[in-house]
């Protein structure tokens, strides 16, 4: 479904006969940003967030959320070729912790979460993944390019060991990076992000059948038609009454806010930046579910908080599903009568457990 509510956005050329290139690639829009190389380093370009353009009167209120604030900072980086925009929030002195968003999402889906955590001495650091708001389109989408990217703004932000916290997808993210690296991380807040949809034990075999040749083949007609194909325009409010099927629990102004962060207004209307090519996961299998053995050795301090309601854009993961696997000095919390976007439900909640949490 999370797929679907995406495509139907895209106007696609009809064409004959299909050749598919060696390594599709999938070109930004005109409107993207470039990615220049810029150092993998704190001392990368920074430039302070300038007011957003107000492109129509009608559209000018979406602008403001309540309590949302956008980043003191913002930067490019090189990720091993590819830019990704960088955002903080708080003071660039503060300690630094790592805020990872989840599948067909952008940071500035953080705007009030953040800044909860930036007001109590944190300097916040989040990032848009390749291919998603406004970080450079990618030739390939797949849990492992994601996960060098991750590492990519760890090491921008410090050489040091840092906290992070992921949402969804991100949190999967950070869990593999942490497992792989755990001298890199301190410890991590994981907010609904830990996948449990196959059997266990069976995942491994489960996973085979993303490597069918009737797989391969439907990844290559994707790559194929949105190598060329570009969002349909339309007015903010349809965009945002459109997600509303990915997240019916959030405000339909909230939805609209999220529209003015993540995608461009064109002359003749709004498109999400979010780069037609992508699937959530990438190609091949998704290596999140396959974690559930490891957790119960995990490295670092770990917080997990979980949502109780199911919606199209959450993992089908539970409380009860997962809390066998976690480890005896994780910290496991069920959040009543909340849906998968908690820190968006939530979010003073939600910032004071993590601050709690980061502070111990």
């Amino acid at each position: 479904m999370w797929q679907a509510a995406y495509h139907h956005e895209l106007s696609i050329p009809q064409t004959q006969d299909m050749q598919f290139p060696a390594s599709p690639a999938s070109p930004a829009s005109p409107a993207s940003p470039a990615s220049p190389a810029s150092p993998a380093s704190p001392a990368a370009t920074v430039s302070t967030v300038a007011p957003p353009p107000v492109h129509a009167p009608a559209d000018a209120r979406f602008f403001h959320y309540a309590g949302a604030r956008a980043p003191e900072r913002q930067r490019r980086i090189d990720a091993n070729g590819v830019g990704l925009a960088v955002y903080e929030w708080g003071a660039a002195d503060a300690p630094p912790v790592l805020l990872v968003h989840g599948a067909l999402d952008f940071a500035r889906t953080f705007d009030v979460f953040a800044p909860l955590i930036a007001d109590a001495g944190f300097r916040v650091v989040s990032y848009d993944q390749r291919g998603h708001g406004d970080s450079a389109h990618a030739a390939l989408y797949g849990w492992v390019a994601d996960e060098r990217d991750l590492l990519a703004v760890a090491d921008a932000v410090t050489r040091a060991p840092i906290p992070a916290i992921g949402h969804s997808k991100g949190g999967s993210l950070l869990i593999h990076a942490i497992e792989a690296l755990p001298h890199r991380f301190t410890r991590f807040a994981c907010i609904d992000g830990m996948p449990f949809r196959s059997p266990h034990p069976d995942t491994a075999m489960h996973e085979k059948r993303y490597m069918s040749p009737e797989i391969i083949s439907n990844w290559l007609n994707h790559r194929h038609t949105a190598a060329s194909a570009q969002r349909k325009p339309s007015p903010l409010q349809d965009i945002a009454r459109r997600r509303a099927r990915l997240n019916p629990r959030l405000s339909h102004d909230w939805l609209c806010y999220l529209v003015t962060q993540g995608a461009q207004h064109d002359a003749d209307g709004w498109r999400w930046k979010l780069d037609p090519a992508i699937r959530p996961g990438g190609f091949g299998p998704m290596r999140s579910r396959w974690m559930t053995d490891r957790l119960p050795g995990f490295p670092v301090p770990l917080l997990a908080l979980f949502s109780t309601i199911a919606e199209p854009m959450g993992w089908d993961c539970t409380y009860e599903d997962l809390v066998p696997y976690l480890p005896p000095s994780a910290r496991g919390l069920a959040m009543a009568d909340t849906g998968h976007f908690i820190h968006i439900e939530r979010p003073r909640e939600t910032a004071d457990l993590v601050i709690d949490f980061l502070r111990t």
